[in-house]
């Protein structure tokens, strides 16, 4: 079973709360919302997209690329290394 299907409920809801900070631009940009607000509102959706970019990711990598089998997996580390990589980039 894929991770997204898994998790398929809690990414579902994230995306539906992305959209409605969109449609929260899309009404400040017709309201004509100062410049600073519609900013505001656009880094908001950025941090969001990447937040749920960073958990599918996160969620492929240890899905598809550990043993969750293995007592001793010897990618561990590596494993570890690139998500705390990845948390940090996406942030």
């Amino acid at each position: 079973m894929s991770h997204t299907i898994r998790e398929k409920s809690k990414l579902i809801n994230r995306s539906k709360r992305i959209r409605g900070q969109l449609e929260a631009i899309e009404r400040a940009l017709e309201t004509e919302l100062g410049c600073e607000q519609v900013m505001h509102l656009i880094a908001g959706v950025r941090g969001a997209v990447n937040g749920l970019l960073s958990e599918v990711v996160e969620d492929h990598v240890r899905t598809h690329l550990t043993d969750r089998n293995a007592i001793d997996d010897p990618n561990a580390d590596a494993i570890e290394q690139l998500v705390g990589l990845l948390r940090t980039y996406y942030k």
